[in-house]
């Protein structure tokens, strides 16, 4: 394929281009500002359940020209990770250029049908314009870690790693776990692969932010009992920025509010 096209769209998030970006801009603006992280992780489930919770990481994504973008494989087994089978990844807000590294498998049955990467890029089209796209379906943590710091680059890209966190517990149960797992994330211990359906590729992260020296910072954490769904079965959603050294302590000191 030349482009792969929306799998979602009129589902998880409008499938009408205005629409879709009058709402994207409605949940920016909405969320607080911060000093903008080398990494983050979103939420990836409907924008009426998860999107505030991940306009609260895109916000502070800026004036970056290249996206590392990782999420789960969730409709097809992988072994590693995976690029689409194109050279452009599509929403209704336009086509995103995918840039292909070298040695990095491709695969059209890991993401044809894969919404864990798609719903994160209208989120940075609106927040970037113009930028490049590496979108990796992650089966496997180690292969993940060992792509995510080959591709790290420099002050022009920001990695963007999708995860839910708990699925299907009462809401005061979810409460629970997730906080104990947004204990872990901030301080970069790994996870159980039953506590988060992006762990292999939040673990890959958590991995390489530990050998970086990264500092990672809580911006939201909140279940769809909270956003839009009823409370005897909901699912989990976090968000965190992921800072490099030079940045970490004046971001983290100001409450990330810089």
């Amino acid at each position: 394929m030349r482009t792969r096209p929306p799998a979602v769209a009129g589902s998880f998030y409008p499938g009408d281009a205005t629409r879709l970006r009058a709402e994207v801009v409605h949940l920016l603006a909405a969320a607080a500002g911060g000093a903008a992280p080398k990494a983050l992780i979103a939420p990836h489930a409907g924008y009426i359940y998860s999107g505030p919770i991940a306009a609260s990481a895109f916000k502070r994504v800026r004036d970056f020209t290249r996206v590392i973008l990782l999420g789960p494989s969730h409709y097809a087994w992988l072994d590693g990770v995976a690029l689409p089978d194109a050279q452009s990844f599509a929403t209704p807000l336009g086509e995103v250029p995918i840039e292909a590294p070298p040695g990095l498998t491709r695969s059209r049955a890991a993401h044809e049908r894969e919404h864990s990467l798609e719903v994160e890029v209208p989120f940075l089209q609106v927040a970037l314009g113009d930028f490049r796209l590496v979108p990796l379906a992650v089966g496997d943590a180690p292969a993940a870690a060992d792509a995510l710091d080959k591709l790290w680059g420099g002050p022009e890209t920001v990695v963007v790693v999708s995860s839910d966190l708990s699925h299907y517990l009462p809401y005061a149960e979810a409460k629970r776990a997730d906080a104990a797992t947004a204990e872990d994330i901030v301080a970069l211990r790994q996870l159980h692969a039953d506590l988060a359906c992006g762990s292999a590729a939040v673990n890959a992260l958590l991995e390489v932010a530990r050998k970086k020296g990264l500092k990672a910072e809580l911006l939201d954490l909140r279940n769809s009992g909270d956003t839009a769904g009823d409370k005897s079965r909901v699912v989990g959603y976090g968000a965190f920025a992921f800072y490099e050294s030079g940045k970490a302590m004046s971001a983290l000191s100001s409450g990330g509010q810089a």
